[in-house]
């Protein structure tokens, strides 16, 4: 059983599957260092990554162990950032949960709208059980976006990455299905 790409919409937003045309607005994403400044990668210098992360979203879908949707403002089609179920496993009936949004629609309570309605998906389409997510210890947003969807802290990932040259720890949060209560404006 291969995992599908579907689109879902939300009162705000639209979540798609990526085409060639989101990577000039996939590279302005992922090479501002402020909206990386958590993550253990560089922000990217090569445009050239952004086709290279388009493809490897349809190989995602192609074999069957992820969802990663482009996430736009639906009344004028905006690219916000985007939003992922990686590491699907079918007999545990789990996956992790990822995501990134660029700065100009932080603070709107986009990311929650869009993972909610991936997960709202998830739990039922795709009958999963438990979705993880990790984040580092100091992004506060990413921990409230978590907490607001209804997971759990489960532990604490010491020296987990480097972040600019810094170690860094961080947080596991788990949501079990029993758990899952879908936002109002993940419907």
């Amino acid at each position: 059983m291969s995992l599908p790409s579907p689109t879902l919409r939300t009162a705000r937003l639209q979540l798609r599957p990526f085409a060639d045309a989101d990577a000039a607005a996939l590279f302005a994403l992922h090479s501002d260092a402020h909206v990386l400044r958590y993550w253990d990668s560089a922000p990217w210098t090569d445009p050239a990554r952004a086709g290279h992360f388009v493809e490897r979203c349809r190989q995602l879908a192609a074999t069957g162990t992820g969802a990663r949707l482009a996430i736009e403002r639906a009344g004028d089609r905006t690219f916000l950032g985007w939003c992922s179920l990686t590491r699907w496993d079918p007999g545990r009936r789990s996956a992790a949960l990822g995501y990134c949004l660029g700065e100009a629609a932080w603070g709107q309570g986009y990311m929650t709208e869009a993972a909610g309605a991936l997960l709202q998906w998830a739990f039922g389409a795709i009958d999963l059980n438990r979705v993880q997510a990790e984040t580092d210890t100091r992004n506060v947003a990413s921990v409230r976006v978590l907490e607001k969807l209804g997971f759990v802290r489960e532990g604490t990932l010491r020296e987990d990455c480097v972040v600019n040259g810094e170690v860094s720890d961080s947080f596991v949060y788990g949501l079990l299905r029993r758990e899952w209560r879908a936002p109002a404006d993940a419907l």
